[in-house]
């Protein structure tokens, strides 16, 4: 697959999407880069904005198997990956796999569940593969998480750590439609008798893991992989921030980038692409100090800053 043919796919799923579900085309782009860019995401909003019917109409589109694990207070490591279950006729231990084993997986409310559950995911989303029972058990491919979090429901949640929320390529958040958009959702509704919209299957078996391909191609300039360091540089040394991007969110960065510019249909990276993606790959990264705490400073507006004092390369 070249990058023309991804980019005539990418459009024909971001179409198909938008048909299901009323959002902005940029919602749908960030976690499509997720896909591309052989990530994860993680959605932050409000109950009922359809993210779970996201998630679902993703798999569909791209012909991939879906399950969804409700996370929750008493969840279990084992609940996630699967367990071992004695066959008394065979009189021996049979694994059961947990309902992480699929393409797409919607962790929903991740933040409810306690620490050492949320931790049982690490392992697949990095490695895409499981260990139970000292077993290593490899996750089907392509393996995609979409994670989603409540901001407003803070009672009984468990904040995740660093190092879990530093496994997202992207964060981003669909937010209430428009006026517009929210007539057109009613009158979808009553053009169906269903209670939730179908998607179409768009790819065949196998063209997901060629997409994934497809940025492997994408060149990227010396001057812009020097920018896309000097962006990452850029966040550890600001005073509003205590912990900056890591060299992982460095790698992501520019893995995002090479994603996104598949999504345009175009064989190299610009500097646009880079900060079209800056906001959604690295924002979610930084620790802020107490006091930026306490004053409420946004970690969108610490990459703002970021992206306007670096100055940018010009691409001949």
């Amino acid at each position: 697959m070249d990058v023309n043919q991804a980019h005539e796919e990418c459009e024909a799923v971001l179409e198909t999407i938008g048909e299901a579900v009323i959002s902005e085309r940029r919602f749908f782009e960030d976690v499509l880069v997720g896909v591309v860019g052989r990530g994860h995401v993680l959605l932050e909003d409000v109950p009922g904005t359809g993210k779970t019917l996201t998630a679902r109409s993703f798999a569909d589109a791209l012909g991939l198997s879906f399950s969804r694990i409700q996370f929750t207070p008493d969840l279990l490591p084992s609940d996630v990956t699967g367990t071992h279950i004695y066959n008394e006729r065979d009189q021996t231990f049979e694994f059961t796999e947990g309902p992480i084993f699929a393409n797409v997986v919607l962790a929903d409310e991740i933040n409810r569940a306690p620490p050492k559950t949320q931790a049982a995911l690490l392992e697949a989303m990095e490695e895409g593969q499981v260990t139970v029972a000292g077993e290593t058990r490899e996750l089907p491919q392509p393996f995609f998480v979409i994670a989603t979090q409540n901001p407003v429901e803070q009672e009984g949640t468990f904040p995740l750590p660093e190092a879990q929320v530093d496994r997202f390529l992207v964060k981003t958040s669909m937010g209430y439609p428009d006026e517009a958009g929210e007539v057109e959702l009613l009158q979808r509704r009553a053009s169906r008798e269903a209670l939730s919209p179908s998607v179409e299957r768009v790819f065949e078996t196998g063209h997901v893991e060629a997409l994934r391909g497809v940025p492997e191609t994408v060149r990227v300039d010396d001057d812009l992989v020097e920018y896309i360091a000097a962006l990452a540089r850029e966040t550890r040394v600001d005073g509003r921030v205590e912990v900056g991007v890591s060299p992982r969110g460095t790698q992501r960065l520019f893995e995002a980038s090479r994603a996104y510019a598949t999504l345009t249909g175009r064989d190299f990276v610009t500097p646009d692409d880079i900060k079209r993606v800056a906001q959604p790959v690295m924002a979610h990264r930084l620790v802020l100090t107490p006091d930026a705490t306490v004053n409420d400073v946004a970690k969108s507006r610490v990459i703002e800053s970021v992206l306007d004092s670096e100055p940018v390369p010009t691409v001949e």
